[in-house]
């Protein structure tokens, strides 16, 4: 592919997502930190999970979100008493024939929003397992391929309020990024009211599913030199080895620290990845995975502190290469 055709993909690609955030921008008023995540982690092929005590919009921000990319959307209110089987879909028994089919869950969409996950047991949690990492569903021993693109956007209150499940680390490991939703400041509060005050505003599509894989596959061939490998494993390894952490970021949050900041360079109207990108998802996408000592358990800005020190201690050293 030649170098200009890149260079006008990657234009058309950020004036599409440019588009999406205009749209989201009608209805959800705060920062933007939270939407350019959401998309960075929509074109590296990622899971969201927004965390924040209720009323911050969370809902609000996914449901924009989803509709904005115009594919499929399903919903999933999660309850202490739900079942796998409501999220995944089961056989039923068909009086008339006497045969059995598939009555498919929630899960069979492009994006999943799953909201208060951490309302449910760990139990029905893991129904989504499988689902996030290897875009599948096994059914009563029958796989079943899911919708492509596949996204889940997952909301979760902070895990000390009462009624909530911790996730379980395999769980929160399948998710590429957390974002943390705060309150909003006054002036986007205020702008909020007025917006609100008498009719939300109405959203319609910007995309849809096939401009969303198109999308997807500009981001996964931006441009990545040798040294950048070599600086986010070097950035994962040095969680692995804190003396304050138990379990450091996995191989796995090394692929997602890559495919970020690829989703990143997109983003930022670049055709390669720099080390910047790397730095500005890092936080987002290493430091919910680090199990911490059990003094500094649930701890996030204990974890946000190791990132940090990791992106100060470890430097980038670009490689003299032969001419």
């Amino acid at each position: 592919m030649s170098q200009a055709l890149q260079v006008s993909e990657i234009e058309a690609a950020r004036e599409r997502l440019n588009d999406v955030r205009r749209q989201v921008g009608r209805v959800y008023i705060g920062a933007v930190a939270p939407v350019d995540l959401m998309l960075v982690s929509l074109l590296a092929r990622g899971h969201v999970l927004l965390e924040g005590v209720p009323g911050v919009a969370k809902t609000t921000l996914v449901k924009a979100f989803a509709t904005a990319l115009g594919c499929s959307v399903r919903r999933i209110q999660f309850t202490p008493d739900l079942l796998p089987a409501d999220i995944t879909g089961t056989y039923v028994l068909s009086p008339r024939d006497g045969t059995f089919s598939l009555r498919a869950g929630p899960v069979f969409a492009n994006v999943v929003l799953a909201d208060e996950i951490n309302r449910a047991p760990a139990k029905t949690q893991s129904a989504l397992l499988e689902a996030m990492q290897e875009r599948q569903v096994t059914i009563e021993g029958d796989r079943f391929e899911l919708p492509n693109p596949f996204f889940v956007l997952a909301t979760q209150n902070p895990i000390d309020l009462e009624g909530t499940y911790p996730l379980p680390e395999a769980q929160i490991d399948r998710f590429l990024v957390r974002v943390p939703m705060g309150y909003p400041s006054t002036s986007e509060e205020v702008s909020m009211l007025k917006a609100h005050g008498v009719a939300a505003p109405e959203l319609g599509a910007v995309l849809n599913s096939a401009d969303v894989l198109h999308l997807q596959s500009i981001s996964a061939r931006v441009h990545v030199e040798e040294d950048i490998f070599e600086y986010a494993v070097n950035l994962t390894g040095f969680t692995r080895n804190h003396s304050k952490v138990v379990l450091g970021a996995s191989p796995r949050a090394s692929l997602g620290l890559l495919r970020a900041a690829k989703a990143r360079a997109v983003l930022t109207g670049k055709g390669y990845v720099s080390p910047e990108d790397l730095r500005d998802v890092a936080e987002p996408v290493l430091a919910h995975r680090l199990v911490m000592v059990p003094e500094l358990e649930g701890d996030h800005r204990a974890r946000a502190s190791i990132v940090q020190e990791a992106l100060a201690k470890v430097g980038y050293r670009r490689a003299v290469r032969p001419v």
